[in-house]
């Protein structure tokens, strides 16, 4: 007989951790800036990794060695992920497929790094838009719209596990 664990169920105000809401909060700020903000712009338009020659000709009168610094500074922050020269994941978007894809509309399709990010595309962009993925549960398929409101009716019943994050975890994970 497995033994029994317990789960502790608790409420949103009972998981904030200050500590890592002012980490949010810089985030947040951070995500402001003009590159990130086309990085971002960039994996909406077009899927797939993101050379970063292509980052420095966006922007022709700042230097390259400037905009070098802050490319390798985004991803310091883990705010995106360059491997070999290109960015592959700019939160909330993965240049390859994930579990979690995101439709938009005219049926572009995109991936999110996880749950979390695939809702967060709908409101970010403030556009209805479809996500799908599976039940890690039963492995049954999950499709609903979500808005910039959030999930649609679709989603009723669909739950998003959210675990505490330990101090080693905060760099992406790269295994996407």
């Amino acid at each position: 007989m497995r033994p029994r664990v317990a789960l502790e169920i608790k409420t949103a105000e009972e998981l904030v951790d200050p500590e890592l809401e002012a980490r949010w909060a810089t985030r947040r700020a951070e995500r402001l800036d003009a590159v990130f903000q086309r990085i971002l712009r960039r994996f909406v338009e077009r899927e797939g990794a993101i050379p970063i020659d292509e980052i420095v000709a966006w922007f022709p009168d700042r230097p390259r060695d400037g905009l070098l610094e802050e490319v390798a500074g985004l991803d310091e922050r883990d705010l995106i992920l360059v491997r070999e020269g290109r960015v592959e994941l700019a939160y909330p978007f993965a240049a390859v497929p994930t579990a979690f894809a995101v439709v938009l509309p005219g049926g572009r399709r995109r991936y999110a790094c996880c749950a979390i990010d695939a809702l967060g595309v709908a409101a970010m962009l403030g556009q209805c838009m479809e996500i799908r993925s599976r039940c890690h549960h039963c492995g049954g398929p999950l499709e609903f719209e979500a808005d910039a409101e959030g999930p649609g009716p679709g989603a009723d019943g669909v739950m998003v596990w959210v675990g505490k994050r330990g101090e080693i975890d905060r760099k992406v994970f790269t295994s996407l």
